[in-house]
């Protein structure tokens, strides 16, 4: 019957800063289906609202997506991928993408698990999509995503690496650049990996190179998709522009990746993790340039006891589509037995 769940399936949702999507994980077949997209009720639907106004929406919103999901029936479990730092007990510290900077943290997990009837797990989404990739990664891995922003995760031994008050994972905030003038985070900070790297990022430095050099930039493809004008460059038009191989993108683009490199070499050097999965908007709209120029900075900067070939084999690209968090969130749900009302995960 068309809304009503099967007992063996799960509740999955992907919860960020613009859009909320539900849909159905099959524990059997590890697939998501029946996914429903909608605007989340949070700061980007009404910016004005206070921080206390905009959880309780969103949580309102959350548990009826939920009932309308399941026809009203309580789902076998409900997993739930979040934008934001997450404890292991389900609560979420922050969440400036969906209600802002401010705001005591929320105890998100216990609030579902109340409000549906059903064990609930909660967390990180990019956590979530570490434990997608579980499935089928032999052996240790890094996620990195670069879209937005840029965030990591680590997947060892069985687990995502953080601690219970749902520390790390934060690459995009390590400071890279200790210039005075070096570009500003959106947390605030300057000089982030983040600030530099990430799809905004690179939109900052494309615009800026077109001012500093409006000869190369004339004369190159990004122009001609932009119409000639640095104020008209957007990150469609520099992934367009790095994918048909045009030299002034290209460049701009490989200068940002120097810090980024720099970041996987410490990661690698210090916890001896081999595998990098790319992943976010930015970097799988431009693909597999993106992941050559990226292993180009590598092979330059060196990574330690590593030749060229090992390095190229070290990065690949993730899946090119947005059902990371349903389907973690999924696998993360049919790897653990349930034992209480309501779990977490940072």
């Amino acid at each position: 019957m068309s809304g009503i769940l099967a007992d063996d399936v799960f509740t999955v949702l992907d919860v960020g800063g613009t859009t909320l999507r539900v849909g159905t994980y099959d524990p059997a077949t590890g697939a998501v289906s029946r996914v429903r997209r909608v605007p989340v009720d949070g700061m980007h639907r009404d910016p004005g609202a206070p921080v206390p106004v905009l959880q309780r929406r969103v949580v309102e919103q959350i548990v009826r997506e939920v009932a309308v999901h399941t026809g009203g029936r309580p789902p076998r479990a409900l997993g739930v991928a979040f934008a934001g730092p997450i404890t292991a007990a389900g609560l979420v510290l922050a969440a400036p993408t969906v209600w802002g900077r401010r705001g005591d943290p929320l105890p998100l997990g216990e609030l579902l698990a109340e409000r549906t009837g059903a064990p609930a797990v909660v967390v990180n989404d990019l956590t979530a999509a570490a434990w997608r990739y579980a499935a089928t990664e032999p052996g240790d891995f890094c996620l990195l995503t670069v879209s937005s922003g840029i965030g990591n995760k680590v997947f060892r031994g069985g687990e995502v690496l953080v601690d219970a008050d749902g520390h790390g994972g934060e690459l995009g905030h390590w400071v890279c650049d200790l210039s005075p003038d070096a570009p500003l985070c959106d947390c605030g900070g300057r000089g982030h990996l983040g600030a530099i790297a990430s799809g905004r990022g690179v939109l900052a430095a494309t615009r800026r190179a077109a001012h500093a050099d409006g000869t190369a930039f004339r004369g190159s493809r990004l122009a001609a998709l932009c119409d000639g004008r640095a104020e008209h460059i957007d990150n469609r038009a520099v992934a367009a522009a790095v994918r048909a191989g045009d030299p002034f993108a290209t460049e701009v683009l490989r200068a940002t990746l120097t810090c980024l490199a720099q970041a996987i070499t410490g990661v690698f050097t210090a916890i001896a993790v081999c595998r990098f999965i790319l992943m976010g908007g930015f970097a799988l709209a431009v693909g597999e340039p993106y992941r050559r120029l990226l292993v180009g900075e590598l092979v330059r900067l060196g990574c330690f006891g590593l030749d060229a070939a090992q390095i190229d084999r070290m990065v690949s690209l993730g899946v090119a589509d947005d059902d990371h968090g349903l389907i973690g969130a999924g696998r993360l749900l049919a790897d653990r037995t349930l034992v209480s009302s309501s779990q977490g995960a940072p």
